[in-house]
């Protein structure tokens, strides 16, 4: 009988993966994503229903919890010492799947990230898995993926706001009445 379970577990992960990716190049497709894109996002959709379908499989096979648990507690671990100091990675990689799913604006728009320390604007030039690439000029702007999420976006900024707003002149009381 597990292995009926186990055999049907593997066949619903080859048609998760299948459905999923068409779902992706569909959805992709119908927002004009670049394909190597498509790549990343699949790659990533791919190992979380590999690791889902891989926990249905061994509690489907009748492994004991302790067993188990002492073999994913020591995995955890290292990988948890490994991801600490770069928990960021994780972070960009969550954000690069909602800026694909959920991102107003996509390669060629025009935009300025309202950052009150530097002027971000410019073009979108490329949105990767870590790093949204915006070309200003000759220049070209890294950007990650969690800091976009986190600051306002202008989409199609008019000339007096890609440059620096000048300052009003003040005007006093007296003057307004």
């Amino acid at each position: 009988m597990n292995l009926i379970i186990a055999a049907l577990i593997v066949a619903s992960y080859f048609i998760c993966m299948r459905l999923s990716s068409s779902a992706i190049s569909r959805f992709g497709q119908t927002r004009a994503v670049k394909p190597y894109r498509l790549k990343y996002i699949s790659k990533t959709v791919s190992i979380a229903l590999l690791v889902f379908h891989l926990v249905l499989l061994i509690s489907a096979l009748g492994f004991e919890y302790t067993q188990v648990s002492i073999f994913l507690s020591s995995v955890f671990a290292v990988i948890g010492v490994a991801l600490f100091a770069q928990w960021s990675i994780l972070s960009n990689i969550t954000a690069s799947l909602i800026i694909f799913f959920g991102f107003p604006y996509r390669v060629g728009d025009k935009i300025r990230v309202m950052d009150k320390d530097d002027d971000i604007s410019g073009t979108i030039e490329e949105i990767t898995l870590f790093h949204v690439l915006i070309r200003r000029g000759e220049e070209l702007i890294t950007y990650p993926n969690t800091l976009i999420l986190q600051k306002g976006v202008i989409k199609n900024p008019g000339k007096q706001l890609m440059e620096a707003p000048e300052k009003l002149p003040e005007t006093s009381q007296a003057e307004v009445q």
